[in-house]
């Protein structure tokens, strides 16, 4: 997968994460785009422990199914990170 397709990927997971979690997550497109993109490596790092394959081609489900989870996974943190500092 190319470099353009790993930041397309991102930024649709990051938002599909956005749309999982419920409540008000800050940040424009840029920070989908950030927490989609470490969210596909952590999606992929993980699905190398788990499964021995990370991230393979751009259209096969495996791909999109552990950058969803990895971008949840950093959109979770992010959100309490985020909530910890504004309190």
């Amino acid at each position: 997968m190319g470099f353009l397709g790993f930041l397309l990927l991102g930024l649709i997971a990051g938002a599909i994460a956005k749309a999982i979690l419920p409540g008000r997550q800050g940040g424009g497109w840029l920070v989908t785009l950030v927490l989609g993109v470490v969210g596909a490596i952590l999606g992929g790092w993980i699905g190398s422990l788990i499964f021995g394959g990370g991230l393979g081609d751009f259209f096969d489900l495996r791909t999109w199914l552990l950058s969803i989870l990895g971008a949840v996974i950093v959109l979770g943190i992010f959100g309490a990170v985020t909530r910890r500092s504004r309190a």
